[in-house]
C-alpha cells in the first residue's frame, strides 16, 4: 500500500509515493485476522502465525512488500508501493 505523501506533489507534479510499513500485530488487525492486538499476541506467542513460510514468534517483526503472513489457513500478501 502506498499513501500520497502530505507535501504535495512530487517534482514533476505527481504525488509523492511513500511506502507503508507494517509490524506483524498490526497488519494482523488492518486485515481483519484478528480483533485485538491481544488476539494477535496470543496467536502469534502459540507459533500460529508464518511469515513466508516461517514461524514467527515476534509480534513487532516489520513486514515488508511481498511478505506472505499465514494464520489460521489464511494467507495475505503484505501490499507494496
Amino acid at each position: 500500500m502506498a499513501l500520497s505523501s502530505p507535501q504535495g506533489p512530487g517534482p514533476e507534479g505527481t504525488p509523492e509515493r511513500v511506502a507503508v510499513r507494517f509490524r506483524l500485530d498490526q497488519f494482523l488487525k488492518w486485515q481483519g485476522l484478528v480483533a485485538t492486538g491481544g488476539e494477535a499476541k496470543l496467536w502469534v506467542q502459540q507459533g500460529e502465525v508464518k511469515v513466508n513460510g516461517e514461524v514467527e514468534e515476534r509480534r513487532g517483526r516489520q513486514l515488508r512488500p511481498g511478505d506472505l503472513v499465514e494464520i489460521r489457513g489464511q494467507a495475505v500478501a503484505v501490499p507494496g508501493p
